[in-house]
């Protein structure tokens, strides 16, 4: 057995078009594959199956409780958080092979994430490195966050890998914008839950700002035409956000939260 016995779990709701590439990336790299669904209605836990038999089936209640009961199934003291969208690179593969001859001196790992985005890898743009707490002690760590963006807090010293999680987010713009249009949902009523109000900075000059510092300051211009597209995109999910935050306040309607 080695030092360090790693269970890899993946979330996923209707991720038939993406979870085999994910899951064919964790192999020879973890000692167990944990899928949580959240009923899919289409062929995901059958794909699932075909890799692992824990396989688990759970209503939906938020990102961070479904990753913590995740982790809960887990039977190895260290875990691989990995979404469906996601691939172990390379170079990573190789990184975690090397580290799990020993056992770590810290109780976590923060790895780079790249993401592919209309036919390129994206390397400034405020997308990388962008790094995650992917690699954790189950028993040292807990994930947080009642509505999205959930973050991993972690009991201890963090150490760094350099080879990249590879992120297949989008496939074009079309789900681009349909994902920050159910993220503003959740994130307007996360800031509606805490009171907060749009105010006309919100709607105007903090989009606009959030554009320049993509584009210029994170150095979007050598991003390319995805890079042009994620900076105005960036301006116009905060926007949108606020948005609907103003649109909440004025109905009092409350947006349940929903997988994805």
């Amino acid at each position: 057995m080695s030092p360090m016995e790693i269970s890899a779990v993946v979330i996923t709701y209707n991720e038939e078009r993406r979870l085999e590439e994910a899951l064919k990336s964790l192999a020879g790299v973890v000692s167990e594959i944990v899928v949580v669904d959240c009923h899919s209605t289409d062929d995901t836990v059958k794909i699932a199956r075909r890799f692992t038999d824990r396989v688990f089936e759970r209503t939906w209640s938020n990102f961070a409780d479904q990753k913590n009961f995740a982790n809960g199934e887990a039977l190895y003291p260290w875990v691989f958080s990995l979404d469906a969208d996601e691939r172990i690179s390379p170079e990573l593969r190789q990184e975690i092979l090397d580290l799990r001859e020993v056992e770590p001196e810290v109780d976590a790992f923060s790895i780079p994430r790249k993401v592919f985005y209309l036919g390129r890898w994206i390397r400034h743009s405020g997308w990388y490195p962008d790094r995650k707490l992917r690699l954790f002690r189950r028993a040292k760590a807990l994930w947080e966050g009642e509505y999205v963006h959930e973050r991993l807090v972690v009991d201890g010293p963090v150490g760094k890998l350099r080879g990249s999680i590879h992120h297949f987010t989008y496939q074009n713009i079309h789900e681009h914008l349909a994902r920050i249009n159910t993220f503003s949902d959740l994130g307007a009523q996360k800031l509606y839950a805490k009171k907060k109000k749009a105010r006309w900075y919100h709607l105007s000059l903090l989009p606009f700002f959030r554009f320049i510092r993509a584009y210029f300051w994170k150095l979007g211009f050598l991003d390319g035409f995805s890079g042009l597209v994620i900076s105005v995109l960036t301006g116009y999910a905060l926007f949108i956000r606020y948005a609907k935050l103003k649109e909440i306040w004025k109905k009092g309607e409350r947006i349940e939260p929903f997988p994805y």
